[in-house]
């Protein structure tokens, strides 16, 4: 059983198949029709809906935290304990929510396909931002698609609609609301099946535990940003799946002197902060990292452990020297994360074993970190090849080098070659060249529709040029166009 807000009315859920996504709980199960699908690969952001959930702010009191989402990526039992709401649910006594009428007064609306998605990211812009913020806008809006091109009015609204801000009844009713989702909260022993496929939803990492290794066969559910294209794309049932994203344990940052660790279940969009402290260029790729409703769904532990050659994440925590702490049962070991990946789409986590923590060296003032990410588009596209480089370099010598790259192996994975190379030599063009050279002793690029083998290995070198470029003239301006 599953029990959640639908706007202000709770629905309790006791028999409902896990395999359902909340774009199809919302048109078929309710009757909702307003959200649409476009691509049902988390695309388009046809789809998007805002979720509300219970977070504690800095004095330990429980306030609402408002993310979008896709809808056509989220599973219906994730829902468990929170507040749902589509496009139907900002009308109030006939009166239009203030980023519906933007839209109107804007002229946002064309064809109208893409318009309820817009207005859910304009309503979720609005809840977590003080003002008018044009950078804030654009990141809002990336996952949203409109086909007719009319992004120029689109924007005007999201400046009307958060410039002008008016309290509205989500407002009015938040004290309400906090206290409803508190009576609903997660807890023990809770799981949704439909008498055939069963998800099971631990509320403690030692419940987590214990419950893979009774089903190791299960399939691990947390953002199922990912694991969500086997239903919406490929049609396979997933019989049991446990979701993680109750198990408080796997959220969250600790900072210590010398390193973060972050849980498995950490959104992407809560890692940004931190990592963008300690390392700028992780930050801005973490901005390009697919759209805003990805990221306040995907984890960073789910972007390790699903193994893409090209996941963004990787390359760049391996070049820092990140490593994971497994669990399975009672028992936690430690691994390098290079040493995870063993070939496409195979790790050496093992059955009934789990990823709980990524442990992640702070930045060290001795060392250079550059990330490039190159793709067709700058936003909501995934990689043709990303690299990441870490360099100490002392007296005009390489102490020390790391680099990893995604995109030119069935794996994320160091260059080993080019690293030994730089180790050791003066920090020259010469050198660079030869660290160049090296590469394609690392890597032998498959050619796909999103680049060719040349094309990747020219663009690998070419990114150790760029690198050389920065560190030469530290104040040049450069990264963020890296794409094709």
């Amino acid at each position: 059983m599953i029990q959640f807000l639908l706007n202000q009315t709770l629905q309790t859920e006791h028999v409902l198949d896990p395999n359902m996504t909340v774009l199809n709980y919302l048109r078929g199960h309710v009757h909702k029709t307003g959200t649409k699908e476009g691509c049902a690969s988390g695309d388009c952001g046809a789809c998007t809906v805002v979720v509300g959930e219970l977070e504690t702010d800095g004095d330990g009191q429980d306030r609402l935290r408002y993310r979008s989402l896709n809808s056509c990526l989220t599973f219906v039992a994730s829902l468990h304990g929170k507040q749902l709401i589509s496009v139907e649910d900002l009308k109030h006594q006939g009166r239009l929510h203030s980023v519906q009428q933007a839209m109107v007064d804007c002229h946002g609306s064309q064809c109208g396909f893409c318009t309820p998605g817009f207005v859910m990211s304009l309503f979720a812009l609005q809840k977590n931002s003080s003002g008018a913020d044009s950078h804030q806008a654009h990141e809002a809006l990336a996952g949203n698609l409109c086909r007719c091109t009319g992004y120029r009015p689109i924007l005007a609204a999201a400046e009307q609609a958060c410039s002008q801000r008016q309290p509205d009844p989500f407002d009015q009713h938040e004290a309400q609301t906090i206290a409803r989702l508190r009576a609903i909260a997660p807890q023990p022993h809770l799981e949704l099946s439909d008498g055939n496929k069963r998800c099971l939803m631990p509320y403690t990492v030692a419940d987590l535990a214990n419950l893979y290794q009774q089903n190791p066969d299960a399939r691990l559910l947390a953002g199922g940003t990912d694991l969500a294209l086997e239903v919406t794309q490929l049609h396979r049932q997933l019989p049991v799946m446990i979701y993680v994203g109750n198990v408080a344990e796997l959220k969250g940052i600790r900072h210590f002197d010398d390193r973060l660790e972050i849980g498995a279940a950490t959104p992407l969009s809560d890692c940004h902060a931190a990592l963008a402290a300690q390392y700028p260029d992780f930050g801005e790729l973490l901005q390009r990292f697919a759209s805003l409703q990805i990221r306040n769904q995907g984890t960073l532990g789910g972007n390790i452990g699903n193994a893409s050659p090209i996941g963004d994440t990787p390359p760049l925590l391996i070049a820092l020297g990140a490593q994971l702490i497994l669990r399975k049962g009672d028992n936690r070991r430690t691994l390098a994360l290079e040493d995870y990946f063993i070939d496409y789409r195979v790790t050496a986590r093992q059955p009934g074993e789990f990823i709980e923590t990524i442990v992640v060296p702070k930045a060290n003032a001795r060392q250079w970190f550059r990330a490039y990410k190159v793709s067709k588009r700058l936003d909501d596209d995934i990689s043709a090849v990303c690299a990441a480089l870490r360099l100490e370099i002392n007296d005009g010598r390489v102490v020390d080098a790391r680099v990893a790259f995604g995109g030119m192996a069935a794996i994320a994975k160091r260059a080993t070659a080019c690293e030994q190379a730089l180790i050791g030599a003066t920090w020259n063009s010469d050198t660079l060249e030869q660290a160049c050279a090296a590469l394609g002793d690392d890597f032998t690029p498959l050619s796909d529709f999103r680049a060719s083998k040349e094309y990747r290995l020219l663009t690998a070198r070419n990114l150790l040029r760029k690198a050389f470029i920065e560190l030469q003239t530290p104040n040049i301006q450069t990264r963020v166009t890296a794409y094709v």
